[in-house]
């Protein structure tokens, strides 16, 4: 009976899901005993048509997960159970079914091969972010909106600048996702405590055919199990992303508030509802849904950590931990990305609003301008300071416009003619290299997606 969201279909891919189901972890682990017998044929330590017998066998067309789970229920061994089941349709050639191996040389090497599937689907969900990322930072250039610290008006920005910021962050994670694949994708033929003893005197050359034809790379050195540091940096570059995902998730939540409403979700107004009993509600749920399983990708890394350390050459109590972990970071992050990326093509942008919230407080948030335009007069930059810091506040005591509290002073009347004054409480004149800025990245991410054989 299915429990877990996961399970139930509500969170994930159908064909991430479909990577760590129990039909494809058996048959992954099917193709590695194939590759070992075909191993042993080419080093001549078994006939040839042996290896072909047990090649055409191992499929989950002849060794049925039902059959596995039988026989593990009667010896408590799940790759043992796996061996056997194998071994019982191959007939005669049976028996040279996982010839000098050890459980963890099926274990490790098939999650690599799972592993290399996952990565390839995040990677794809990656660019196409990257892609939508960089057609809002295009898209919204100028787009001038409120800069925010603190929450508070800081100074004006764009809608641009931020997707700019957001496109870049992303492309580090794809970084360092392509620097991760490297160590990450490794199996192992080496047999108990990791000698390659069982495997007699051709045995490194067995792992190296073995892995070649699994298109993965051997592990230089391994004891009875890959070193789970490779698994570790995984899972902290996928909680990497995932606070990133949550980073853009909790801005557009902010920007969703009525008091700000810049920026939704799309909702479908004929369908959709937002509360059950509040009909108004339009809420940023899928925004809230990436937030909350940020937390608890950010909870793997933990875990996976802890899965560093073995007694001695091997124990178990990686195993338990990481058949919960693996999965499931992978099927949550494809799944927040795929919600991530429907979240901003669908994304509204009320440019607008942008600017009436920008009245708000009244042209103070121009203060910074003002006070750098009175120091480059002569007033000094400590002076010019303290002077526009206290017309600010009377501005906000007063209620009344900025602009106009500061051309009734009169040190301001010496220094700013009234033109000067409405040129410099144009936020658009405020901008600094904003464009700029916007532009180099757009720049630098079409060159490494077209790097990465990508069309820009």
């Amino acid at each position: 009976m299915p429990i877990l969201p996961i399970d139930t279909g509500r969170y994930g891919s159908p064909e991430m899901r479909k990577i760590f189901d129990e039909e494809n972890r058996l048959q992954k682990m099917l193709d590695v005993e194939a590759a070992l017998a075909w191993a042993h044929s080419q080093v001549g330590n078994i006939p040839e048509t042996d290896a072909k017998k047990i090649i055409q066998k191992a499929s989950t067309k002849h060794v049925k997960l039902e059959r596995v789970k039988e026989i593990e229920n009667e010896i408590r061994h799940d790759v043992m159970a796996l061996v056997r089941a194998l071994a019982e349709v191959c007939g005669s050639s049976g028996e040279y079914v996982h010839l000098g191996a050890t459980s963890s040389d099926m274990l490790d090497t098939a999650t690599a091969l799972q592993l290399k599937e996952a990565v390839n689907i995040i990677e794809n969900r990656l660019n196409e972010l990257e892609s939508v990322l960089l057609e809002r930072a295009e898209k919204h250039k100028m787009s001038i909106t409120m800069g925010r610290s603190h929450g508070q008006h800081a100074l004006p920005t764009t809608f641009g600048f931020k997707s700019a910021v957001w496109t870049r962050e992303v492309a580090r994670t794809i970084q360092r996702l392509q620097d991760c694949k490297g160590r990450l994708l490794a199996g192992k033929m080496s047999g108990a405590v990791g000698t390659q003893a069982g495997l007699g005197p051709k045995a490194l050359k067995i792992q190296e055919l073995v892995m070649e034809r699994l298109g993965i790379c051997a592990a230089d050195i391994s004891t009875q199990i890959v070193q789970r540091d490779r698994y570790a940096e995984l899972t902290c570059v996928l909680a990497i992303l995932a606070s990133t995902l949550d980073n853009i998730a909790s801005e557009i939540r902010e920007l969703q508030r009525p008091e700000i409403a810049e920026a939704f979700e799309a909702f479908e107004q004929k369908k959709q509802v937002g509360s059950s009993t509040m009909p108004h509600k339009r809420n940023p749920m899928i925004s809230e849904r990436i937030c909350g399983l940020a937390k608890l990708l950010r909870s793997l890394v933990s875990p996976a950590l802890d899965n560093i350390p073995t007694w001695h050459e091997r124990d178990l109590t990686q195993s338990s931990c990481e058949r919960f972990v693996i999965p499931e970071e992978c099927i949550l992050i494809d799944y927040m990305l795929i919600l991530m990326i429907k979240v901003l093509k669908g994304l509204q942008v009320d440019e607008a609003r942008m600017r009436k919230n920008m009245d708000i407080t009244q042209g103070r948030m121009m203060s910074e301008a003002v006070m750098l335009k009175l120091a480059k007069k002569g007033l000094g930059r400590q002076k010019a300071h303290e002077l526009t810091r206290q017309l600010a506040i009377k501005s906000h005591n007063e209620q009344r416009e900025f602009k106009d509290v500061l051309a009734e002073n009169s040190t301001i009347k010496q220094l700013l003619s009234a033109k000067e004054i409405e040129t410099v409480m144009e936020p658009q004149n405020y901008l600094g290299t904003v464009p700029k800025q916007i532009e180099n990245v757009i720049k630098k991410t079409k060159k490494e997606r077209k790097a990465r054989g990508l069309a820009e």
